[in-house]
């Protein structure tokens, strides 16, 4: 790191993105790996499997508003300090990772033990990659005020993003796919342990410019106070009735509804993919037409390519903005759909694309997504006249709602496919009836064109209103301090 400084990298961007470079390998994993662990090795019924969904959501929307408030208001330093809270959050993260891979006992189909051991994976690990990932975001928003530093940070997440979503590639060829378990859970360890590596660097060496401030945060009417003031000269936590109307001040911003709306089905889409790709593919595309070696490039290319593409796309970022380069790729997907429709899933080759092309325009698009939300957090700034900004507090809001996409996603889809025997039909062989293998495959070539049709119209009418678009052409909403 410090070799790559010296030839003129920025400290600033080299320290934020060390942790996108270890969430990277852990998140792409667990997301694309979990489900069809769960489903066709661990056996997982379909009720034990809903029961650990539905917990999950649960969790999984409550616990970043918790965390939100804890970090933007908590006097401990290891929970209010952006950098501390990723130091000290490393190494439980990268534990919890690891809970998924590794089997409490030997299941039999249905084992109620399995649907524990999802419900205990899910939690653990979402908890941890809240508590780590909230304090990067509220990071991005609070290094720097100026549009092109942010630009600068989104560059080099991305270049972390992309050699961090490369695990997907390398375990997919190492593990072949997951067929050569044992294989699959060593690069586990390997990639837990490099994680931990990387979020550590940022835990050293990252800064925000409010940590001289203090970081607590002013109610709703106060007057900005002078540095050093609030939980630095030990004033009290803010009371319960100051959060919730500080939350209401939050809800209320009408460019903060838009984005949820459209981020809410961004996280389905986006879980949907991650999710079910290695399924679909499995059982619309055939060995012959793309072997496994293909299918494993295919996979990685779906976790890489995104970064690519958002690199490079910097210019087109500088010159219209991301209102407007996030709107178009939801025209491009819902055309995307419209095409694959009308030809049918007899173009498999057609239909390798355009699963992977989803997959890449899905996550470029969503890696923008701090740069809504860290204006957003800059114009709640503006208008309360606040001490420091509600970073966690605004990203934790918008998790509340948009997160349990993650579990109706997974959720939705094994309902529609149980419907047409996919408990049955998991692993096609020559006794598989015929007629419900075709229904099976028709009915997973549906939901893979009907989904990105339907949800790209959504979000692009509920995108359409909002305001904030021109913050590409200013140069800074205020001064950094």
């Amino acid at each position: 790191m410090r070799h790559l400084i010296k030839l003129g990298a920025n400290p600033a961007g080299v320290a934020f993105s060390m942790t996108t470079l270890g969430a990277g390998m852990m998140n792409s994993i667990f997301s694309f790996y979990y489900v069809k662990l769960f489903l066709n090795k661990y056996q997982i019924s379909e009720g034990a499997f809903h029961q650990s969904q539905v917990v999950y959501m649960i969790w999984n929307a409550v616990n970043d508003p918790l965390f939100g408030y804890l970090q933007d208001n908590s006097k401990v330093q290891c929970c209010s300090r952006r950098r501390l809270a990723i130091l000290y959050g490393a190494p439980l993260y990268s534990l919890a990772f690891l809970l998924a891979w590794y089997p409490w006992r030997e299941y039999s189909p249905g084992d109620w033990m399995c649907g524990l051991h999802l419900t205990v994976a899910l939690c653990a690990f979402d908890g941890m990659l809240t508590f780590v990932l909230l304090s990067q975001c509220a990071l991005f928003a609070e290094i720097s005020g100026h549009h092109q530093s942010r630009l600068r940070l989104i560059k080099y997440n991305q270049v972390a993003s992309l050699i961090g979503s490369s695990s997907v590639l390398f375990c997919g060829l190492y593990s072949r796919n997951m067929e050569d378990y044992s294989a699959f859970q060593s690069a586990m360890v390997l990639v837990a342990v490099l994680s931990c590596g990387c979020m550590f660097y940022t835990g050293l060496h990252s800064e925000s410019r409010f940590d001289n401030k203090g970081s607590g945060t002013s109610s709703p009417s106060s007057a900005p106070t002078e540095p050093g003031d609030d939980k630095a000269s030990g004033q009290p936590a803010l009371s319960f009735a100051a959060v919730v109307s500080m939350t209401c001040q939050i809800l209320s911003d009408r460019n903060f509804q838009l984005f949820v709306v459209m981020n809410f089905f961004q996280v389905f889409m986006l879980a949907f993919f991650n999710n079910f790709t290695m399924i679909i593919t499995e059982h619309l595309i055939p060995l012959n037409v793309l072997p496994p070696l293909a299918k494993s490039l295919m996979y990685g290319a779906g976790f890489i390519c995104p970064q690519i593409l958002v690199l490079s796309s910097q210019k087109l970022l500088l010159d219209l903005g991301y209102y407007k380069m996030i709107l178009y790729t939801f025209y491009v997907e819902g055309v995307m759909a419209m095409v694959m429709l009308a030809l049918g899933p007899q173009h498999h080759y057609v239909l390798a694309v355009f699963l992977s092309v989803n997959m890449v325009l899905i996550q470029a698009s969503f890696s923008l997504f701090n740069l809504p939300l860290a204006d957003i957090i800059d114009s709640d700034l503006q208008k309360y006249k606040r001490s420091s900004p509600l970073s966690s507090m605004v990203f934790g809001t918008n998790a509340l709602f948009t997160k349990p996409a993650q579990s109706l996603a997974p959720m939705l889809v094994v309902t529609i496919l149980n419907q047409f025997n996919y408990e049955d039909l998991k692993v096609i062989t020559k006794t598989s009836n015929p007629e419900a293998t075709e229904s099976l495959h028709s009915v997973m070539f549906y939901l893979v064109c009907l989904i990105p049709l339907i949800i790209s119209t959504t979000q692009a009418l509920a995108w359409r209103p909002f305001s904030i678009r021109n913050s590409h052409t200013v140069d800074t909403k205020y001064i950094d301090g």
